[in-house]
């Protein structure tokens, strides 16, 4: 291309690129791009004089070359497919007439911050530092998958979609495709405002993913879509306020998962699907309710922070492994949550929280959390275990409330001595019988293994008689639980 066929703002544009010096074309630093439409042609740049520049613009000696812009409308498609550009491409606060297509090229750095744009196609894009989109508006699809940045990407304060869908077909369309990527260093998109499917599938992070105070709207759909994402450290999403459902299954995130304030909302259906992850610590500390169910299937943490208030109506928790639950709380409130499981009884479910109540030294609660798997797992037999269920439950609260044991022990025998000693029964010889005592003939009636030789000494009748077998039937049930409840509990020590 020959500088005589330059505009006068193409122009600078060229005789700036040599020396790397910027072109700023706006009339004020607060100017708004997103009225770049209306910009004249003293500040309108051809896409196709951009693209001579950036794959063979002039040079000098001792300089190095670079394209920074500000502020410029940009008409055409800057068409960089499949180039390879050595200068680095900054253009901020600039307004694209088309979308950009970067398919499969390699860059130095790219730049775009402030700008507005119908879309960018920068897939299988490779980059030598790296990807500046804070602050841009894009209207249509940002393709990214299959990227290579060496360093990060920035979507900070961005704006992806609107309130129309950029495919109005298909509402769950995505706005930012990031699969299959590799980022170097952090993905950092704090308060970013997508309206539409965000997708981060199978993508590596070397750092962390910063999602603080960013919308994601995509309502009915899947907000975040991050199946089998990796990352080096944190996924950090405070405040985040997601509709629609976020699916991080089988994602692998060493450090934290912090979802701390956040709002997650998918009404009917899934509002986190969290399950086959490996995650160093799961974060949902001070969360509304979320609305919808919420899946953390064979997820393994160190460390679980979530208030029982959180979990809705339906969770799915069976497989879920962790080290240690906070805030530490009565186990009586932390276990509705396990009632609401979708797939019913889950015995693992309790076993689980039980360990971490053990963990931290609550053995009271553990008790408490072993209890209630049982008498959860006496739903689901039938009538007649039910029944001896109820009664091992009753005396001695499955061997897990020994005390309530002695407090039958002690009302029966009461009850037989003092009807024992307002009659005595007769005795079998006489003359040979050792002197009545009701309270030991009472205990040699209710324990079957200890002998005092008065059962076998006196014979009651009438009523004593029926009370007597009624104090033998009840002393070998209560041996019998008290039994099974020792045995239970030694196993699980």
């Amino acid at each position: 291309m020959e500088i005589n066929d330059l505009t006068p703002a193409e122009r600078r544009i060229w005789e700036a690129f040599p020396h790397d010096e910027g072109v700023d074309f706006r009339a004020h630093p607060d100017e708004d791009p997103g009225t770049g439409a209306s910009w004249g042609p003293e500040r309108t740049v051809r896409a196709e004089v951009l693209r001579a520049l950036l794959l063979d613009g002039p040079d000098r000696e001792g300089a190095t070359p670079g394209l920074k812009v500000t502020g410029a409308r940009v008409t055409g498609v800057l068409r960089l497919k499949y180039g390879d550009v050595d200068h680095p491409l900054r253009l901020r606060g600039c307004w694209f007439d088309e979308r950009p297509d970067f398919y499969a090229a390699r860059m130095r750095t790219l730049v775009l911050t402030d700008s507005v744009l119908p879309g960018l196609e920068a897939s299988n894009l490779r980059l030598d530092v790296s990807l500046r989109l804070s602050c841009c508006r894009i209207t249509g699809p940002l393709q990214l998958s299959g990227a290579q940045v060496a360093n990060g990407v920035f979507l900070n304060d961005a704006v992806l979609g609107g309130p129309v869908p950029v495919d109005p077909e298909d509402p769950d369309a995505p706005v930012l495709l990031l699969n299959h990527a590799t980022i170097g260093t952090d993905v950092r998109a704090k308060r970013l405002v997508a309206h539409g499917r965000v997708l981060l599938n199978a993508t590596t992070v070397g750092g962390q993913v910063l999602l603080d105070d960013a919308v994601l709207d995509c309502p009915g759909g899947t907000a975040l879509h991050a199946e089998t994402l990796a990352v080096g450290t944190d996924l950090r999403a405070m405040r985040l306020r997601a509709t629609g459902r976020v699916n991080l299954t089988g994602a692998r995130i060493p450090g934290q998962l912090n979802l701390a304030h956040a709002r997650l909302a998918n009404p009917g259906g899934t509002a986190l699907r969290a399950s086959s992850c490996t995650v160093g610590e799961i974060w949902l500390r001070d969360c509304p309710r979320v609305e919808g169910s919420v899946n953390l299937r064979r997820t393994q943490c160190d460390l679980l922070f979530a208030a029982p208030e959180v979990w809705p109506d339906q969770v799915r928790l069976d497989g879920l492994t962790y080290r240690s639950l906070g805030p530490h709380l009565p186990a009586e409130e932390r276990l509705p949550a396990l009632e609401r499981d979708a797939h019913g009884y889950t015995p693992f479910a309790y076993e689980q929280l039980a360990a971490a109540y053990r963990t931290a030294g609550d053995d009271a609660a553990v008790r408490t959390v072993q209890l209630a798997k049982l008498r959860r797992h006496r739903r689901t037999l039938p009538l007649f275990a039910r029944a001896w269920g109820l009664l091992q439950d009753a005396t001695v609260g499955y061997g897990f409330r020994p005390t309530r044991a002695a407090g039958w022990l002690a009302a029966l025998l009461l009850t037989g001595s003092l009807a024992f000693a307002l009659h005595h029964p007769r005795p079998l010889k006489a003359g040979e019988a050792p002197d009545f005592n009701p309270v030991f003939y009472t205990l040699d009636l209710l324990l079957p293994i200890i002998g005092f030789g008065q059962e076998a000494a006196y014979a009651p009748s009438g009523t004593q008689q029926w009370l007597s077998y009624l104090l033998i039937v009840t002393g070998w049930t209560l041996a019998t639980t008290i039994a099974a409840g020792i045995t239970r509990s030694l196993s699980r020590q």
